[in-house]
């Protein structure tokens, strides 16, 4: 009897890689943070940042700056990794990894959502509505670490 053939190229399955973009923008002591809603489940209605899986032979930086694009219409934004989150269970459709990336802008760009995003809005970063997956860690990671944004 033949062996079924493999999954995976490799002897363990790997995790779906995916980016998210934290945008930040600042007016007087407000941080706002640029946030869509969910179209599409998991988290359908939930607010949570711009962002996807990768594509196949994509780096990291163009996923960003795609994802930011497709779903908010925005473009030309300087972007900067800032972590990756891992924890399996994360993300209810299997182990996701997401690399951050991070921005800040100087004017409050007006976003249109578009892609699987029912509505992209600028909220306060200090007081967001509930967010999807373990956005909250990700904001909370990305406010400590955004010094252009912080003072």
């Amino acid at each position: 009897m033949k062996n079924p053939a493999k999954q995976y190229c490799y002897e363990h399955p790997r995790a779906a890689l995916t980016v998210d973009i934290v945008l930040f923008h600042r007016s007087g002591v407000d941080i706002e943070v640029l946030l869509i809603k969910r179209g599409r489940e998991p988290f359908k209605g939930r607010w949570a940042f711009p962002g996807g899986f990768v594509d196949k032979d994509e780096s990291l930086d163009s996923a960003a700056a795609r994802e930011l694009r497709e779903e908010t219409g925005l473009r030309g934004i300087k972007l900067e990794q800032l972590a990756a989150f891992g924890d399996p269970g994360r993300d209810p459709r299997g182990h996701t990894v997401s690399v951050v990336f991070c921005g800040v802008v100087a004017d409050r760009r007006s976003a249109i959502a578009a892609d699987d995003a029912e509505e992209a809005e600028w909220h306060s970063a200090l007081k967001p509505p509930k967010l999807a997956f373990d956005h909250r860690e990700i904001l909370r990671v990305a406010l400590e670490n955004s010094t252009r944004v912080t003072r």
